[in-house]
C-alpha cells in the first residue's frame, strides 16, 4: 500500500510472511537437490590426483603433459590472431564499400583523419627511437660515462659506442664507471680497475637499491620515526663511490672555461645500473629503475649540483651478430618476444661451472637445463595446478637474478691487455688529461674499503664472450647476420656441460635419441631414458595407452 506523501510503497513485510517465504524456498531447494541426486546430476567431478610417485617414467609423463598444454595454448593464440586478421579484413571491406559518398564529405574526412597522424607519439619500443635518443645524449654531453657491470666489464663494453664518442666534435671526454662491485670478489675488482685504467679513467661505484620517492620521504618525515629507522646502514641501502665521482666531476667542471653547467651523459647496455647511479647521487628516486630491462625509454636530465647535470639514456641496442650468451644478458629479445626465456637460460648455464650453480642455488645434480629449471621451480615454490613445476616462471626468475643485482658471478681480467683498433696512445693521453687522477685513485681505495665483497668460493665463475657489438643507427641492423639465433638453434638440444669439462669426449654407453623436428618459436626437449638396462622397446610406457 502506497502511503501519502511518499514516492514509493514500503517494502516492509511482516515477520510471519517473511519466515513463510524462507521456509518455502528451503523446501524448494531441497526438492531440487533430491531430484538431481536421483538422476546423478549432482555428483562432483573427482579432482585429478596427478601422476603418482610410484609410476614409472614420471618425469617423461610430466614433460609430455607440459608440452601438450603449451601446444593447446599456442593453438588458442593462433586462432585468436586469425580472428583479429579476419575482423581487420572485414572492416576494410566495409570502409571500401562506402564509396558513394559526396566528394566534399570525403575531403573533410581525409583532413580529419590526417590530423591525428601528425600528433601521434613515436613508438618508444622501436630500435629507431632508442638509437635516436642515445645519439641525442651523446651529442648533448660534455663527458660521456660508460657504465660497466663489474661482473662482466668486458662484455658490457660497446666498441661502436666508444668509437662514436671519440669521433664526435666538441672534444668529449669518456670515462668508465664500474657498477655493482659488491657482487664481485675484491681481487677481481682491483684487477679490472688496473686493466681498464690503461685506456680511460675508472670509478668504482656501488649504488643504493633502496632509494625512495620524494613524496614518500616527505610523508614519513611528518610522523614520528622509530630510532632504528632514522639511519639505515643495511647492505642494500648503502651507497659507495658517490663522493669520489662527485669530486671528480666538480673538479673537472671547475677547470672548464665555459660558465655553463657540465653535462654528463650515462650510457651503457640495459640493466648495468645507469638510473641507479643517478638516483644514488641525487639521493631521491629521480629516474625509474628496476629489475626489468628496458625501463628507460628516453633521455632525462637531472641536476645533481649547481654546475653538474646528469643525463640518463636508454640502453644500447645490442646487435644480432653477438654470441647467444651476450644476447641473453645484454639484449631485449626476451622482453620483446624474439627469444624464448628457456633458450636464454640454457645458454647461460653452458657458460658456468656445473658445481658452482648447484652450490649457489642449493639444488641437487641435474643433467640439462629443463631438469635444472624443474628443481629450481620446486625450490622456489613455482608450481602450477596439480603440483607441476612452472619452468617458464622459474626461467624468468633465474634470468632476472642474473641481469639484476642479485647473483654474484665474475669473469677473469685479461693478463695481456692491448688497446683496441680505434684507440692509440695519443687518444689515451687526451682522455686522461683534465682529470685529477691522484684523488681518483685515493677515492677508489676508500670505496673498496667500505664495501663488503663476496668470497671467491661463493661467486660463480663465468666465461666472458668479449665486447658486445651495439647499434647506434637502424641502418646497421640490415647488414648484420643473425649469428645468435643460429648458434641457439644448433645448441638447442645439447645437455648442459661444465665449463671445465667442455672439451671432454662423451661416454659411449649413453643412449642415443632421435632428433625432434624444430618449429619456429617453440622449444622442444628430448625425453631421456632413466633406466639404461631397459634396451628393448616392447614394454615401453605409452602415455595415451597407460595413463587414463
Amino acid at each position: 500500500m502506497k502511503r501519502p506523501k511518499l514516492k514509493s510503497a514500503s517494502k516492509r513485510v511482516s515477520c510471519s510472511k517473511r519466515y513463510k517465504i524462507q521456509k518455502k524456498v528451503r523446501e524448494h531447494n531441497r526438492k531440487l537437490k533430491k531430484e538431481a541426486k536421483k538422476k546423478g546430476v549432482g555428483k562432483r567431478v573427482k579432482k585429478d590426483p596427478g601422476v603418482p610417485s610410484s609410476a614409472p617414467f614420471k618425469e617423461e609423463v610430466l614433460r609430455e603433459a607440459e608440452q601438450r598444454r603449451l601446444q593447446i595454448e599456442d593453438d588458442k593464440e593462433k586462432k585468436r590472431q586469425t580472428k583479429i586478421v579476419e575482423r581487420a579484413k572485414k572492416r576494410k571491406k566495409e570502409t571500401g564499400s562506402k564509396g558513394s559518398e559526396p566528394t566534399a564529405k570525403k575531403a573533410r574526412q581525409d583532413v580529419v583523419e590526417k590530423q591525428p597522424e601528425k600528433l601521434s607519439a613515436p613508438d618508444k619500443n622501436s630500435k629507431h627511437y632508442l638509437c635516436s635518443e642515445l645519439n641525442k645524449v651523446i651529442d648533448a654531453s660534455d663527458v660521456v660515462v660508460e657504465v660497466l657491470d663489474a661482473r662482466d666489464p668486458l662484455g658490457c663494453r660497446c666498441p661502436q659506442l666508444e668509437e662514436a664518442v671519440l669521433q664526435r666534435e666538441g672534444n668529449k671526454k669518456l670515462i668508465f664507471v664500474l657498477s655493482k662491485i659488491d657482487l664481485v670478489p675484491i681481487e677481481n675488482v682491483e684487477r679490472w680497475i688496473q686493466c681498464l685504467q690503461l685506456e680511460f679513467p675508472v670509478v668504482a661505484f656501488k649504488a643504493s637499491t633502496q632509494i625512495k620517492d620524494k613524496t614518500v620521504q616527505a610523508r614519513k618525515s611528518s610522523r614520528i620515526v622509530a630510532s632504528h629507522e632514522i639511519l639505515d646502514r643495511s647492505r642494500a641501502a648503502a651507497c659507495s663511490g658517490d663522493g669520489c665521482l662527485t669530486e671528480l666531476l666538480t673538479s673537472f667542471a671547475a677547470n672548464k672555461q665555459d660558465e655553463a653547467s657540465l653535462k654528463v651523459g650515462l650510457v651503457g647496455f640495459p640493466n648495468v645500473g645507469k638510473s641507479s647511479i643517478i638516483n644514488s647521487m641525487k639521493g631521491i628516486l629521480a629516474c625509474n629503475a628496476g629489475v626489468k630491462r628496458g625501463i628507460t625509454k628516453s633521455m632525462q636530465e637531472v641536476h645533481i649540483l649547481k654546475n653538474v647535470k646528469l643525463i640518463d639514456s636508454p640502453g644500447v641496442v645490442a646487435s644480432a651478430s653477438n654470441p647467444p650468451a651476450s644476447m641473453s644478458l645484454r639484449s631485449l629479445q626476451v622482453e620483446e618476444g624474439q627469444q624464448n626465456v628457456l633458450e636464454a637460460v640454457r645458454t647461460l648455464l653452458k657458460q658456468c661451472v656445473h658445481s658452482q650453480i648447484m652450490l649457489q642455488y642449493n639444488i641437487p645434480d641435474f643433467r640439462n637445463s629443463l631438469e635444472f629449471l624443474t628443481l629450481f621451480a620446486k625450490k622456489r615454490g613455482y608450481l602450477q595446478k596439480g603440483g607441476v613445476p612452472n619452468t617458464q616462471q622459474a626461467a624468468t626468475a633465474f634470468l632476472a637474478d642474473w641481469t639484476g643485482a642479485k647473483v654474484s658471478y665474475h669473469c677473469k681480467a685479461p693478463e695481456n691487455h692491448g688497446l683496441p683498433a680505434y684507440m692509440s696512445d695519443a687518444v689515451v693521453t687526451e682522455m686522461r688529461s683534465g682529470w685529477d687522477l691522484d684523488n681518483l685513485r685515493k677515492g677508489n681505495e676508500e670505496t673498496l674499503k667500505g664495501v663488503k665483497f663476496p668470497s671467491q668460493a661463493s661467486s660463480i665463475g663465468f666465461i666472458s664472450k668479449g665486447p658486445t657489438a651495439g647499434q647506434l643507427s637502424v641502418l646497421d641492423s640490415s647488414e648484420e647476420t643473425p649469428v645468435a639465433a643460429e648458434g641457439a638453434a644448433e645448441q638447442n638440444d645439447e645437455p648442459v656441460q661444465n665449463a671445465e669439462e667442455g672439451n671432454k669426449t662423451e661416454e659411449p654407453d649413453k643412449p642415443q635419441t632421435m632428433p625432434l623436428k624444430k618449429q619456429p618459436g617453440q622449444v622442444h626437449f628430448q625425453s631421456v631414458d632413466i633406466s639404461r638396462s631397459a634396451e628393448t622397446t616392447d614394454d615401453a610406457y605409452d602415455f595415451n595407452a597407460h595413463f587414463k
